[in-house]
């Protein structure tokens, strides 16, 4: 499995020839916009920073909502969260997406707004890679973002959603939560390939470069 970043919450995942692309953003967002073939593309909320579903090659499918879903012999499953810490009352719900490609899986948790439930941990069983927001803003902070991992429990952690240089907004950067994480020294990477045999037992921190 190869998994890319293209900054803020959009990365290309792929394994055996099929695509899923998350929460994708418009070019006046200031990252590069990706323009390549999808089969899957997930938006995690309608703000236009995470729903720019046009452009991409190959006619994919857009998944918005809760549910079990199935393209190409990859099995997504959406799972409702909130934009906020209030139930949605501020900033709407979020949707969680958990993409399972024959055995590994790759939860993506859009703009997650607070700590996950218990009912909602379970319903994102068994995660190898979680894609997690960690600059808080208008998603939980590091800190938070580091009770989610004890939480979900995966085998490797990419943050996102965080202070770039690109996307000088609000937020903080990402050394905050690699501070928590007691995973300081991280050296980012171009890109993230992985196999089920390659998975480590105990969490690691991966930092990725965002690119075109």
């Amino acid at each position: 499995m190869d998994i890319h970043w293209f900054g803020h919450a959009c990365f290309r995942i792929r394994e055996k020839g099929v695509t899923v692309v998350t929460d994708p953003h418009p070019e006046e967002l200031g990252y590069a916009r990706p323009r390549i073939r999808a089969d899957v593309v997930t938006v995690s909320h309608p703000h236009e920073g995470h729903s720019a579903v046009k452009g991409f090659r190959g006619s994919p499918r857009v998944v918005d909502s809760p549910g079990e879903y199935e393209v190409g012999g990859v099995f997504v499953t959406g799972v409702s969260t909130f934009h906020d810490d209030d139930g949605g009352s501020e900033r709407g719900q979020n949707m969680a997406f958990l993409s399972d490609f024959w055995g590994l899986t790759v939860c993506h948790l859009g703009d997650l707004g607070h700590v996950l439930t218990q009912a909602q941990v379970e319903a994102l069983n068994q995660v190898n890679v979680l894609l997690v927001p960690v600059g808080g803003g208008s998603t939980i902070t590091a800190v938070q973002a580091a009770e989610v991992v004890n939480l979900v429990e995966p085998n490797i952690v990419i943050p996102m959603h965080y202070w770039t240089e690109t996307l000088p907004r609000d937020l903080d950067r990402v050394e905050r939560f690699l501070k928590v994480m007691g995973s300081s020294n991280v050296t980012s990477q171009e890109m993230l390939r992985i196999s089920a045999s390659s998975l480590p037992s105990d969490t690691e921190v991966v930092l990725l470069d965002y690119g075109t």
